[in-house]
């Protein structure tokens, strides 16, 4: 690879290029080897400091990026809104700047408002203090290093020794579920359509409107993107199913009837995917309502499932990201 890393935060995907991409991929796959040894632990960013910033609740990425930074030998500082001074009136770009204080080199934050990242980055940048900031999750914008892993997670389940963004060309690949309020679905879109892949959406219209089938659209890639209100018409012949997670605050504002009726019209069972590919592997990022977007024999298959491969590899696509991004400072 003839070009170098100097991406100094990682916010969005709408704009990375495919090289980006397959640094990230063949990087994650270097540590997915360490992480398979005794020692799963290497120097590469020791004396560096990475702040977890999480304004709302996490399990998965929350513990993803603390056991990525003390696998790469970094110091981790956590962050608990709960028990913080914004209880007491301090702003959120004062926080960010008490850690700089501290001699954070990186941040990785996650706020339910869409954006808080971006503004901690630029405000870093204006300080010229050369932190990095890393998106975890921004309200209903983009979650970038999720889309990332799942990426990882597709490419080496076609070739565990060599994964690339090319392998998934031609590819079909369906996601279902709340789309329109989903950061995960909006980074993945980047990434998928990115790879050439086929990419279906499958939802009810008040959970995916029409006019999202122009989200794509704009950039020089050419990417294919088909929206459907009905879930056989997006998996028939799929080989991958990424299903999301249906936050149930959704029926109190009367974008859905019942749960139980959502999983009738587009819940993923093993009858349904009879119509996929005969190979077709199933993707969540979770957490997962079991019975609701996934039953549970399907979840919990590991000829069909892919979800306990996504959390393993949430950790060395994390450390890549951490790894690359304080390498270029």
């Amino acid at each position: 690879m003839s070009e170098s890393w100097n991406r100094r935060h990682v916010l969005s995907l709408c704009d990375f290029e495919p090289w980006e991409y397959d640094a990230v991929l063949q990087t994650a796959n270097s540590f997915r080897e360490v992480l398979s040894r005794r020692t799963k632990k290497v120097p590469t960013l020791q004396g560096q400091v990475v702040t977890n910033l999480f304004f709302e609740p996490s399990t998965r990425t929350r513990s993803s990026f603390e056991l990525a930074a003390k696998r790469l030998s970094a110091d981790i500082l956590n962050f608990a809104a709960g028990s913080s001074s914004l209880t007491k009136g301090e702003t959120i770009l004062d926080t960010a700047k008490t850690y700089l204080a501290m001699g954070t080199d990186m941040m990785v934050i996650r706020h339910q408002e869409a954006g808080v990242p971006a503004a901690i980055a630029a405000e870093m940048d204006r300080l010229n203090c050369g932190v990095g900031v890393l998106n975890a999750g921004d309200g209903q914008h983009e979650h970038p290093s999720q889309a990332l892993l799942d990426l990882f997670t597709l490419c080496t389940t076609i070739d565990r020794s060599q994964p690339k963004l090319s392998l998934l060309k031609g590819k079909k690949i369906a996601i279902v579920g709340d789309i329109l309020h989903s950061r995960v679905a909006r980074s993945n879109l980047w990434s998928l359509t990115a790879s050439g892949a086929e990419v279906h959406l499958a939802a009810p219209p008040t959970l995916l409107p029409a006019a999202f089938a122009e989200f794509v659209q704009g950039t020089p890639i050419d990417r294919q993107l088909f929206i459907h209100w009905k879930l056989d018409d997006a998996i028939r012949d799929a080989d991958f199913v990424m299903t999301l997670r249906l936050q149930k605050e959704r029926m109190t504002s009367h974008l859905l009837p019942s749960l139980r009726e959502y999983h009738r019209e587009f819940g993923i069972t093993r009858d349904r995917l009879k119509i996929c590919n005969p190979h077709v592997r199933v993707l969540h990022p979770g957490p997962t309502n079991r019975g609701v977007e996934l039953s549970s024999d399907v979840m919990d298959d590991p000829n069909m499932s892919l979800v306990s491969e996504q959390v393993t590899n949430g950790v060395a696509v994390r450390m890549a990201l951490l790894y690359l991004m304080g390498s270029s400072r």
